[in-house]
This record gives C-alpha cells, structure tokens and sequence, in this order.
C-alpha cells in the first residue's frame, strides 16, 4: 500500500500563494469542512466567513491555506505562514509538466507559452535550458511570487 503524499510551502502570504499555484496547476481552494458550497460558490469567502464566526481574529485568518486536485490525482498542497524569509535556493521543487510528449521547437515554443501565462499570474523566469539530446529535453526555471524555484519541464 503507498501513502499519500502533501507538498507543504512556508509562505508570508498563504492565501496569496495558494491562489498563484491554483491558477497554475488548474487546482481549487477546498471549501471549509462539513460546509454544502453551492455551486460557483467561492470557498476563500466561506472560510472568511466560518473563521469569522469562530471568533478567529482576522490578523490570524491567513495563516494557512490549501489547494486540491479536482480530479483526486495530484497532491495536496498545503501553505503556511512563516515569519521567515526565503534565504536558499530549495533542495526541493516542483517540475510543472507543461509540454508532455513535445520535442524540439515546438516542446520549447510550449514552455514559453506556459512561461509567458505563468509571469502574468506573478511568476518570474530565471533561465531556460536548451534541449541537448538524448539526455535533456529543456525546461525553463522560474520562481514563484515568493521566491520559491520550480521548472516548467
């Protein structure tokens, strides 16, 4: 039996963040437990609002967010908030798989189409690595609204 497996991120902005990596991964905020969301509903108001009847003070109610696959395939990813800067580079990333089967030109052409939408939701791009066959396919290294490195691959 294998186990599942949650990707967590230390953030200044949970909410923030966890909707960057929504929009990128085509993921949704879950809606509070054992609350029935219309659809079309938005989760993040039902939260502020469960939280706000809770008494949670609203300077503690960014915390920590999550983001979901719809589909049940991906990992959960987990946000939470740290006083902390990011200081290294991470021993730990993401590759955002944005061009599978692709080769060549058109697999770059891909990945710079991706890149250009990615910038636009407040991702940076670092460096693109050139395909050198049979080994390496290229990919495009980028960092997040936080600083945190991921690839488009």
């Amino acid at each position: 039996m294998s186990l599942q497996v949650q990707v967590t991120f230390d953030a200044h902005d949970p909410r923030a963040l966890s909707t960057f990596w929504r929009d990128v991964l085509g993921y949704v905020h879950p809606g509070p437990p054992g609350v029935d969301l219309p659809e079309g509903a938005d989760p993040l108001a039902a939260w502020d609002d469960l939280l706000a009847q809770l008494g949670v003070p609203e300077e503690e109610r960014n915390t920590k967010s999550a983001i979901e696959d719809p589909d049940g395939q991906g990992p959960r990813l987990f946000f939470q908030q740290v006083p902390e800067d990011k200081v290294v580079k991470n021993r730990v990333h993401l590759d955002v798989r944005a061009a599978p089967g692709l080769d060549g030109d058109e697999r770059m052409a891909a990945l710079e189409a991706e890149c250009e939408r990615l910038v636009a939701l407040g991702a940076h791009r670092v460096r693109r690595f050139e395909a050198e066959p049979p080994m390496e396919s290229g990919f495009i290294v980028m960092t997040d609204p936080e600083g945190n490195e991921f690839c488009l691959d």
